[in-house]
């Protein structure tokens, strides 16, 4: 079992998974885990929304109709929601709070999404967040049934991990840039 710090240090987004992916049970219990992030209040202003099978259609058309799209490059952006056999929709569900502001809330939805991607890899599953310019739109907020208030945040593509080596890494970040003291 990976630690923490080795789970950070080769986690990288999986656009490439076969056709296996985690059961509903298996999904339980790693959102469980994930909900432990920071989480101001315990409000815990965030669900996921489990899409398989055709549902995933759902997602394609919603981005194509979102993006203008008609015909065949509709079609092409269709086929886009089925390069994994799991998608995990994220969506903020900000609660009313005058102590916790929405900035935060949204901030707690995707510490959970980075921790699903965390433990989803640690698992042996290949993830890769999606968002986009469209996750905010109309066409794909009635798509997804959200509730007024909610805010999808993007869409985790979820399958196992190809045969192949898994030691390519990102490139590392040069922390000396992003640190500094007052």
């Amino acid at each position: 079992m990976a630690s923490v710090f080795e789970a950070m240090q080769e986690r990288r987004s999986s656009s490439k998974v076969t056709d296996e992916a985690p059961s509903h049970d298996e999904l339980l219990e790693l959102i469980e885990a994930a909900g432990q992030v920071a989480d101001h209040s315990g409000m815990t202003p965030w669900r996921v929304l489990e899409i398989r099978g055709e549902s995933r259609r759902i997602v394609g058309e919603s981005l194509a109709a979102a993006a203008g799209l008609e015909g065949r490059d509709a079609d092409k952006n269709i086929r886009k929601a089925y390069r994994a056999p799991l998608l995990l929709a994220v969506i903020v569900s900000p609660r009313p709070s005058f102590k916790v502001p929405y900035w935060e809330q949204e901030a707690v939805a995707s510490g959970v999404a980075h921790s699903l991607n965390l433990l989803l890899h640690e698992r042996g599953y290949g993830a890769m967040w999606r968002t986009g310019i469209h996750t905010r739109s109309d066409a794909v907020r009635l798509a997804h049934r959200l509730e007024p208030g909610e805010q999808m945040l993007g869409w985790i593509y979820v399958g196992r991990y190809p045969d192949r080596p898994r030691s390519s890494r990102r490139s590392r970040v040069d922390a000396r840039r992003h640190l500094s003291s007052l």
